[in-house]
């Protein structure tokens, strides 16, 4: 993609400018289009791949850096069966890989992907929203 095939367009949350690709403007070109179709069951699977909760949060620590199964079932709170799974399902989508060091198998992010995409999740779900706190009285 060149700089020709990006829009400068105002952030939803913050109003900073941010650069997209046209496909998203008004006048998105038929080889945009043909791309997005061509890619369209990848996006749906890696969104499928992302779309349960421990999967999620999982990813979410994993974006921090490399965890260990056993450190990754403390951060989750989760029997190690139900966390062997999720990691199973991120590692047949693609989405993490392993390094074994003795008996301890660690996890780390295969790619950038997820740890992108989990920073749109974040800014969108979890990070305050500052103008709607701003004007906010307590009762009393």
């Amino acid at each position: 993609m060149t700089v020709d095939d990006q829009t400068t367009v105002p952030d939803a949350t913050s109003g900073a400018d941010q650069t997209r690709p046209q496909v998203f403007a008004e006048n998105a070109g038929i080889d945009d289009m043909g791309r997005m179709v061509d890619n369209a069951s990848h996006a749906s699977a890696f969104l499928k791949a992302i779309s349960h909760e421990g999967r999620m949060m999982i990813l979410c620590h994993l974006a921090n850096g490399e965890k260990s199964v056993t450190e990754l079932e403390y951060l989750l709170s989760a029997r190690q069966a139900a966390v062997s799974q999720q990691l199973s399902r991120l590692r047949l989508e693609g989405l993490v890989t392993t390094r074994r060091d003795g008996k301890a198998i660690y996890y780390s992010l295969a790619d950038d992907r997820p740890r992108r995409i989990m920073e749109v999740v974040y800014d969108l779900f979890c990070q305050k929203d500052e103008t709607a706190t701003a004007g906010a009285t307590l009762p009393g």
